[in-house]
């Protein structure tokens, strides 16, 4: 390759955005960046310093003290937190029902921009959030939006959490993603919204195999052609 590739995945919560980017980072070998996960870390480092979302000064401060990274192991990618592996434990309801809200603060955003911008430099990158097509990297060589059917996309986190152990209900994870959705499409900050070149992957009734080649039919030319 003449230069790196940069490959944006954006869509709604639970849509597997996360499980098509490490599939295709693992096929191409490329590096995959998780973005929300360095939102649900943000969100963590908060819940646990008890931080005030709506102190401004408290939150700048905050975030001085937040570096992340990400490294692998076991084909997986795991996040750190300021040296600590917290790849499980952002994933529990706490942080979920606090994540949208940390995402929706410009500071926040602003510092995840220049730290996602600081790992994909020079790399063959695969991130996924909900604008990486429209504000990290909007000049990425390949952007796909995912969505699916709300219902489903309860169900399939409904069932994530089970397998995790954690004491929810159906109900608690619709409403849940419910909100979420309405916080990601209408905050001022870098709101969730499709990218005009961006290619649509409705993956209600499809599985992953079919994703992946849905999205490799598309990858591949772009490898060949630099």
């Amino acid at each position: 390759m003449n230069k790196n590739i940069v490959i944006a995945i954006d869509g709604y919560s639970s849509c597997g955005k996360s499980t098509i980017a490490k599939a295709l980072a693992k096929r191409l070998h490329f590096i995959y960046i998780d973005s929300g996960a360095m939102y649900r870390a943000v969100t963590l480092y908060f819940l646990r310093n008890s931080i005030d979302l709506s102190n401004h000064d408290a939150v700048v401060t905050a975030l001085n003290n937040v570096h992340l990274n990400f490294h692998s192991r076991d084909y997986k990618s795991h996040i750190t937190l300021n040296d600590e592996d917290v790849s499980e434990e952002i994933r529990q309801m706490p942080v979920s029902e606090l994540v949208s809200d940390v995402s929706t603060i410009k500071e926040v955003r602003v510092e995840m921009v220049r730290q996602q911008q600081r790992m994909g430099k020079s790399k063959n990158i695969i991130m996924d959030g909900r604008d990486i097509g429209t504000v990290v990297f909007p000049e990425a060589d390949m952007k796909l939006f995912m969505t699916a059917d709300p219902k489903v996309r309860a169900e399939r986190r409904f069932k994530e959490l089970m397998i995790k152990g954690e004491d929810v209900t159906m109900e608690e994870v619709f409403d849940n993603l419910a909100h979420r959705d309405y916080l990601d499409t209408t905050r001022e900050e870098s709101p969730l919204v499709r990218a005009d070149d961006a290619i649509i992957l409705d993956n209600t009734t499809i599985d992953q195999a079919q994703q992946l080649d849905f999205a490799l039919v598309r990858i591949l030319p772009l490898l060949t052609a630099v």
